[in-house]
């Protein structure tokens, strides 16, 4: 039995040391009562072999001995599941902008650029790369540090454990539509509706007496088209005030004017729609530049604003999914659609 007692030996070692002969003494009956039964099933003492194989069954020592030990947790499962979702929502909304900020200063700042003159694309990213996990583990080492002292404090006042169900928020459904957010809608596209015709219905959207701005005669169609949306807007957001439920159908409209919108406003930042400005204080030579590279400069936005129209597609076409899915309405909501 020498790789019995050099077993119990290997587990001692991680036992804390006032409980250390009480676990081997018990460690140490358990196995020689899992041995006896194995012996007399076999009719003969164990080898050497069979008994590694019942050592093996036990585990690691350090296992072994992990078992009586009491669990130590950095964050423990009480608090575990709130800090991944917080260090989810600090990467999403600090890392990422962060690194968003980063690049369009590169593009667009000619003064934070010139940091970068000489070093190639390869070098810059690079650079990135470097601050980017920097930032991430500072950003994770400052959450993970505060969760660590809250669990700490969780453990001596057991703060988590009183609470009071009647505080629990309602039950969430992704269908409805909150009348408040319909009132909204419908204020808002009212007052765009009532300024659009009221300020932007002519080619001359600026004639004051020391500054005119003139668009090109391709404007009536950018013009049109946004009063269009906003009134399909404004009956879309009638009939959500009426009936605070998603359909198939509204969803689906919502889709059609929200890919209307973004191709047009598209369209409209490609279009070199601004043909004049003219200021008393301004040269002709330097209200053409100034013109051209406003017109530029919008075109350069042509590629973020089709990754939000995208964006903004894909979220109206996971609700129309949602909304057609078999489960999608419970019993109550069917009947108040009713």
């Amino acid at each position: 039995m020498q790789l019995l007692e050099r077993y119990l030996q290997a587990v001692k070692f991680w036992l804390p040391k006032e409980q250390k002969e009480d676990i081997i003494a018990e460690l140490s009956e358990d196995i020689r009562s899992q041995i006896d039964e194995k012996e007399t099933e076999l009719g003969r003492k164990l080898n050497e072999v069979e008994l590694e194989s019942i050592l093996k069954q036990r585990g690691r020592p350090i296992l072994v001995a992990n078992r009586y030990l009491p669990q130590e947790h950095l964050i423990g499962p009480v608090l575990f599941p709130i800090y991944r979702l917080v260090l989810k929502i600090v990467m999403l909304c600090y890392v990422v902008p962060w690194t968003v900020t980063w690049i369009a200063l590169l593009i667009f700042n000619s003064g934070y650029a010139a940091k970068f003159v000489g070093h190639s694309w390869v070098e810059a990213l690079g650079y990135l790369w470097a601050s980017l996990w920097s930032t991430a583990f500072l950003a994770a080492g400052i959450v993970t540090l505060i969760f660590a002292i809250l669990e700490r404090v969780q453990r001596k006042s057991h703060f988590l454990e009183e609470w009071n169900p009647r505080k629990l928020p309602p039950v969430n459904n992704p269908n409805v539509i909150r009348r408040f957010n319909s009132i909204l809608e419908l204020a808002a596209n009212m007052i765009f509706c009532v300024w659009w015709t009221a300020h932007m219905s002519s080619n001359v959207v600026l004639n004051e007496v020391n500054l005119r701005i003139s668009l090109a005669p391709a404007w009536r169609y950018f013009f049109w088209g946004f009063l269009l949306i906003a009134l399909i807007n404004i009956a879309l957001a009638i009939a959500n005030l009426a009936r605070p439920y998603w359909t198939a159908r509204r969803a689906t409209f919502r889709l059609v004017t929200d890919i209307a919108g973004s191709t047009l406003f598209c369209w409209l930042l490609k279009s070199n729609l601004l043909i004049e400005i003219a200021a008393a204080s301004l040269s002709p030579a330097k209200a053409v530049q100034m013109t051209t590279v406003i017109n530029l400069w919008m075109a350069r936005m042509f590629p973020v604003a089709v990754i939000f129209g995208v964006v903004i597609a894909v979220v109206n076409i996971f609700r129309i999914v949602r909304v057609t899915a078999p489960s999608a309405h419970t019993p109550g909501e069917t009947a108040a659609m009713a």
